[in-house]
């Protein structure tokens, strides 16, 4: 399992905030929730958000890294910081609320997680997730062209990333039968990003953990700027300093019946 590093994957908080912020404010307002839960937590800013939204539920945050629960904790939020893995996510009590911001993404099978999560809802509850649409294009297909091409390649042959999009029509299929109120959709988020490798720099907390985890030190740099290379070339740099970055993300809200 990749080791998270909490402090890289702060630098470009604000870009990543406003997804989550994005989807919170679409939760439904009636929703008054005693049991939510945050899974895939991170550093813990959005489970703190949601118990001083919901005084009066109890809320907890479920992550699998160790490093991030730690720094989550600092928070001093009236928050329960629950070490698991979202794949075995089965709570003891039905959830009146689910949210998870930018982690379905890493569980394989969302054929029979998706209707697992709503299975965890009580009735009126509300899933609420938003993930990074993976389609293959872009930063990933080079990152995944590189990593397969250069003599490092057969270190990477076990690494798991991030899975790829199913259709918005499949996650409602999933949720059909079950939910009543489902609202899906997709924005791109064009963040205009400064420094010398901000795509290199916005990855190396999350979706490059494996693979720098998977390397010797000695061997890093190469990997690393036979990226950079091609990202120079894939999103260049416009004369102010800033690379343009779109980022694709898909958002579910689901209410079960």
């Amino acid at each position: 399992m990749a080791t998270w590093d909490p402090d890289v994957y702060a630098l470009y908080r604000r870009y990543r905030e406003r997804p989550a912020l994005d989807l919170l404010t679409a939760i439904p307002g009636d929703l008054k929730p005693r049991e939510i839960w945050d899974l895939g937590c991170g550093l813990g800013e959005q489970a703190a958000l949601l118990a001083a939204r919901h005084p009066e539920a109890r809320v907890r945050g479920l992550d699998s890294s160790p490093e991030m629960l730690e720094r989550a904790k600092r928070l001093s939020a009236r928050v329960e910081w629950v070490l698991g893995d979202l794949a075995g996510f089965a709570p003891e009590t039905p959830a009146d609320l689910i949210f998870s911001n930018a982690a379905l993404q890493w569980v394989d099978d969302h054929p029979v997680l998706i209707p697992r999560l709503v299975a965890a809802l009580a009735e009126g509850g509300v899933l609420a997730a938003q993930m990074p649409v993976v389609d293959g294009l872009g930063w990933r297909a080079s990152l995944a062209e590189i990593a397969a091409s250069g003599p490092w390649a057969k270190r990477f042959s076990g690494i798991e990333g991030v899975r790829a999009a199913h259709d918005p029509a499949d996650y409602y299929g999933w949720l059909a039968p079950s939910c009543p109120e489902i609202d899906i959709w997709t924005t791109t988020y064009l963040h205009a990003l400064h420094g010398q490798d901000p795509i290199v720099d916005w990855t190396m907390g999350t979706t490059l953990r494996p693979y720098l985890d998977a390397l010797p030190d000695d061997e890093k740099p190469a990997f690393l700027d036979a990226w950079r290379a091609r990202l120079s070339r894939d999103y260049p740099r416009r004369e102010d300093g800033v690379t343009l970055f779109p980022f694709k993300r898909l958002f579910i809200l689901a209410r079960k019946g």
